[in-house]
């Protein structure tokens, strides 16, 4: 059995111009775009390689491109010979690549199901009420509190724990605004607004999340090849309807990816690679575990030395 695990970057990953250098060299990922873009009807690959950046980052457009990237890159992994990753986990979004990876999804359902995700998650609350914010520098304990102390009427809690120090909050823009402020009384570092329409994973999102439990209801999911960790309550679900479920409630529940990773690390695997675009989760990864190998697998070249390297270590 393999030792290490694939993690899945979500939204905030994205970038005019990803994964060019590895598309020069690999026709398998155009192909992977122009797969997801004949779902959507748009040309996929033009606006990742060209933009406009405003049009990439519509919620509903980002997240099938992250998806399709991601993809492209884990087909890659298993073109060029690579071994079968012990266990996957994906980042809020990267939870459908996650199961598609597992084989729990197709490819071209989940990238019509996340396209959905993201018009659900836009329409839910209207634009300027929701807002997200990340806090660096304190404890997890002290947000959670302050979260509680100021949300008065109003939604603001924890939506992403992201690494020890770094969490986001999400809710109501002027009770975020107001676990700012008071976070920052408290000694946090930085407590900063994030560029997002959407408050992710707060209670504001249930509206989506009861949408795209129809949504779901009609897509095919099958019982993972690989065992994906997920989000909501840091555990592998074998049953359709457990993922459904899952995928459900991570829609309004927090990211547990601190826990995810420590999950992973605790059953012994400490090498993990970050399959998409991007190096997010490898810089949080470090913060998390510093004992544990990180690779991520965007650039030319990447892979193959990740492949040789692991697989002398899994011969």
């Amino acid at each position: 059995m393999s030792d290490f695990a694939f993690l899945f970057p979500g939204q905030g990953s994205q970038s005019v111009g990803m994964l060019a250098e590895l598309a020069d060299r690999h026709e398998q990922v155009r192909a992977t775009f122009d797969q997801a873009g004949s779902v959507l009807g748009i040309d996929l690959w033009q606006l990742v390689s060209k933009g406009p950046e405003e049009e990439l980052n519509r919620t509903e457009l980002t997240q099938p491109a992250i998806l399709a990237a991601s993809v492209a890159v884990w087909r890659l992994w298993n073109e060029l010979g690579g071994p079968r990753p012990a266990k996957l986990a994906g980042h809020s979004l990267g939870e459908y690549t996650a199961l598609v990876a597992a084989g729990s999804m197709d490819f071209e359902s989940a990238i019509t199901v996340v396209a959905e995700r993201g018009r659900q998650m836009q329409t839910a609350v209207p634009a300027g009420r929701g807002a997200m914010a990340a806090v660096l520098g304190l404890d997890d304990e002290v947000v959670e509190a302050i979260c509680r102390e100021v949300a008065e009427d109003q939604v603001v809690a924890p939506a992403n724990y992201n690494s020890p120090g770094q969490i986001v909050i999400a809710g109501n823009a002027a009770a975020v605004e107001r676990a700012m402020h008071k976070c920052s009384e408290a000694g946090a570092r930085r407590a900063v607004i994030l560029p997002v329409s959407v408050p992710s994973h707060s209670e504001l999102m249930k509206p989506a999340a009861k949408a795209m439990a129809d949504v779901l209801a009609e897509v095919e999911i099958r019982a993972p090849e690989i065992p994906v960790i997920h989000n909501c309550d840091v555990a592998e679900h074998d049953d359709p309807d457990g993922i459904r479920s899952a995928l459900v409630a991570q829609l309004h529940s927090p990211v547990r990816w601190t826990e995810s990773v420590r999950t992973i690390t605790g059953s012994g695997i400490m090498k993990l690679a970050e399959c998409g675009p991007g190096r997010v989760l490898s810089g949080l990864g470090r913060r998390i575990e510093r004992g544990a190998q990180w690779a991520a697998l965007e650039q030319p070249g990447a892979i193959e030395q990740t492949i040789e390297e692991w697989r002398e270590s899994n011969p």
